[in-house]
């Protein structure tokens, strides 16, 4: 038999007492996540995922067949999987649209936002033009679901006489654009930032809402 052979062999094997276990899925997806967020999608190779994750690249193909699945799993897990869950809370919130808007921002932030998942936005920002399939795909996971959501909270705003009848296909870019800029200034912009003027997310988001909400002018006085 060959030293390839016996190589191939010896990966396939099952693991030896005291070796580490195969990685599930869940431990390949974080593995894969902590990658796609440090190198991008075209650096990130597969068999540096599994590498990762301490098993073979044949073990990681078993689970996703090529980097795409992968990267489509790793969306699914982190993002996409979560609008379920976030169209129920739409459903069943019973405060006003203004404190929807405040809890939608302010619960976004803190489940995508803060966490490594949003590294994600930024490579798509900067490789959907080189990626097709896989812009194609998040913009049917999660943009489209993303502006499908705020288009019923407006919406429903608008219905309940809480909102102006605003352009609401227009006026949904304008929850959205805030959020994204302040991806981008965590994962990119934040080096151009100057150090004694810190950004503070928090700050930020409330800074936010007011102005959707409120926007810059004082109300006119009656007469």
């Amino acid at each position: 038999m060959s030293s390839k052979a016996l190589a191939e062999r010896a990966e396939d094997a099952p693991p030896r007492r005291g070796r580490r276990k195969e990685a599930r899925p869940g431990e390949l997806l974080d593995a894969a996540l902590d990658l796609f967020v440090e190198k991008g999608f075209a650096a990130t190779r597969s068999e540096e995922v599994a590498a990762r994750a301490g098993v073979s690249k044949g073990t990681l193909f078993l689970y996703f067949p090529s980097k795409e699945e992968l990267f489509k799993a790793v969306v699914r897990e982190n993002i996409s999987g979560r609008f379920a869950e976030w169209n129920e809370e739409f459903e069943s919130f019973e405060g006003s649209t203004a404190e929807m808007v405040r809890y939608c921002l302010n619960v976004w932030w803190e489940r995508i936002g803060a966490t490594r998942a949003s590294g994600i936005t930024k490579l798509i920002i900067s490789e959907a033009r080189n990626f097709p399939d896989i812009a194609a795909f998040y913009h049917q996971e999660v943009i489209q679901p993303g502006m499908q959501l705020v288009r019923r909270i407006l919406l429903r705003g608008v219905d309940r006489g809480e909102f102006r009848a605003v352009d609401i296909e227009y006026t949904i870019f304008s929850v959205i654009a805030p959020m994204i800029f302040l991806i981008m200034n965590k994962h990119a912009l934040g080096a151009c930032i100057p150090q004694d003027y810190p950004m503070d997310p928090q700050r930020y988001v409330n800074a936010q809402v007011e102005i959707l909400l409120h926007g810059l002018c004082v109300p006119e006085k009656k007469a």
